[in-house]
């Protein structure tokens, strides 16, 4: 018999051959309830090995592309293991059921589907001992262990234990009994209880198991398979420092991350308290109350499947916690105007970017984020008064800006670069217009005259007066340009402008030129 090397495995096979021996000795209540835990027990470290079993072909398949001309042959041969354990394995469920239904099959108790007479003494023998089955089964078992070991590569068969080879099965136990059988089977299950006779064959079914584990888990060790298999790579940065103002520098060590999703043998702990993991990454989540730098330290436990032996990775990492703030600064002037952008930056201290909310509030405010950056918003306002930045949100209470709204200043009245004063004929007949020019004032704006009177004075004629609409100057407006005489005045009167965010032209200043 081969001997687990499992703690768990190990106890069920010698609770197994104790509750054998009680069975000769003793047919109790007692001990038909403990076959019951036995077979229950059973039960469940075969799903234990199935699922292992499940995921190492897998396994082995991506180990195998390390070196394929090597050890694709071992990538070929493990689904094949697998399907000769089903194989086994269903056909032992098949006798199994047979058995339950000669013993009268299943009934529901209190809603629990249970054996309908697990003291059943006739269902085994009539199954496995009249007919042929029993003997069948023998053989089977027999011929598995042989098959099983022939999944070994020749060249291996120095490297692996022949003990891995679970199934255990004496064709000639019979011929030692006390009592005079027939056969194996006549032995094994001959007036036997039902629910006795099931944890034999749930061990049946755990050797299967446990051979299939221990030719898959020599496969994985052949292709490198107790290696942790990384299939998440991520660029992670690591900071010299997790808190900066603005104008230190800031430094990271960028690197290649790996981890492995399909990992289960990993615990990782912070200051000893364990922490869930997500596709291989843990999760470490904390709310602290000390203001200034805070430490934990992280440790990280993985266990190599194939060893058993324990890795254990501890690191400190530093963080800085702060108290949180927010400002709002105008970036061009400490007022916003009226029909220009109006630029502002707003910095939030220990906010998250993506919890910040900004609002504005008043004289028709609308903003919106420059370069998508919320950090830096372009404020537009239609409204005199006064305007609100409101910042919320990431823990930070509302907190309100305020900020004075104006029309933009007005602008001068000028011809070229003067306004009034003396001016040559020539230069003032090459004038094409009156400008309207904004004085130190920081924005990207730009009024236009709307209109303005025009008055001509020469030396003995009376004045001529006419209207201009617009900078450029008109027929009429042009006619009187073009006679300036030396000695000749010119009023520029009623002039008008219209800035962005106007609703109506605005007077400023007039014009008086003397041509000399």
């Amino acid at each position: 018999m081969s001997i687990p090397k499992e703690p768990r495995q190990l106890m069920i096979t010698i609770m197994y051959l104790v509750l054998t021996a009680m069975l000769a000795l003793n047919v109790s209540a007692e001990v038909f309830n403990a076959f019951k835990l036995v077979d229950e027990s059973l039960v469940d470290s075969n799903a234990k090995l199935y699922a292992d079993n499940q995921r190492m072909p897998d396994a082995i398949a991506t180990g195998a592309l390390r070196d394929p001309e090597n050890f694709q042959i071992y990538a070929d041969l493990a689904p094949q293991v697998r399907e000769k354990a089903d194989g086994l394995v269903n056909y032992l469920e098949e006798l199994i059921e047979e058995m339950i239904e000669e013993a009268g099959g299943w009934v529901d108790r209190n809603g629990k589907r249970e054996i309908n007479n697990p003291k059943h003494t006739d269902a085994a023998s009539r199954v496995l001992v009249t007919g042929e089955k029993g003997a069948d089964l023998l053989q089977t078992l027999v011929k598995a262990q042989d098959e099983f070991l022939a999944f070994i590569p020749e060249n291996d068969l120095v490297r692996f234990s022949s003990d891995a080879i679970a199934i255990s099965v004496d064709p000639d136990a019979y011929k030692d009994a006390e009592t005079p059988r027939e056969s194996w089977e006549d032995f094994m299950f001959s007036r036997m209880p039902l629910q006795a006779v099931l944890p034999i064959f749930r061990k049946f079914i755990n050797d299967v198991r446990l051979t299939e584990n221990n030719i898959l888990s020599f496969f994985m060790q052949r292709v490198g398979g107790d290696d942790i298999i990384f299939d998440d790579f991520r660029v992670v940065a690591a900071p010299s420092s997790s808190y900066i103002i603005r104008g230190e520098t800031y430094e990271a060590d960028l690197f290649l991350s790996a981890a492995s999703t399909s990992v289960d043998n990993m615990e990782i702990f912070v200051n000893g308290n364990r922490i869930p993991i997500d596709d291989g990454v843990g999760r470490f989540r904390v709310t602290p109350t000390n203001i200034g730098a805070n430490r934990y330290t992280a440790e990280i436990r993985l266990t190599n499947p194939a060893t058993g032996n324990v890795d254990t990775y501890t690191q400190t990492f530093e963080y800085e916690v702060g108290l949180r703030s927010a400002n709002v600064a105008a970036e061009m002037m400490n007022v916003f105007y009226i029909g220009v952008d109006n630029p502002v930056s707003i910095s939030a201290a220990g906010i998250p970017t993506a919890q910040l909310n900004v609002q504005g509030e008043g004289a028709g405010i609308t903003m919106t984020p420059i370069d998508g950056n919320i950090s830096r918003q372009m404020v537009r306002v239609t409204q005199p008064g006064e305007a609100k930045i409101i910042l919320s949100g990431g823990g930070l209470e509302r907190t309100e800006f305020n900020f004075r709204v104006r029309r933009i200043p007005d602008p001068v009245a000028r011809l070229g670069t003067e306004s009034g004063g003396g001016m040559g004929d020539g230069q003032f007949k090459a004038q094409r217009g009156v400008i309207a020019h904004l004085e130190n004032f920081d924005f990207d704006a730009r009024c236009e005259i709307a209109g303005f009177q025009l008055v001509r004075v020469a030396r003995r004629q009376d004045p001529e007066i006419v209207q201009n609409a617009g900078g450029s100057f008109d027929g009429e407006a042009r006619r009187l340009i073009d006679q300036a005489s030396p000695g000749d005045r010119y009023f520029f009167e009623n002039v008008r402008a219209r800035c962005p965010g106007d609703t109506a032209p605005r007077r400023i200043n007039d014009m008086v030129w003397n041509i000399r």
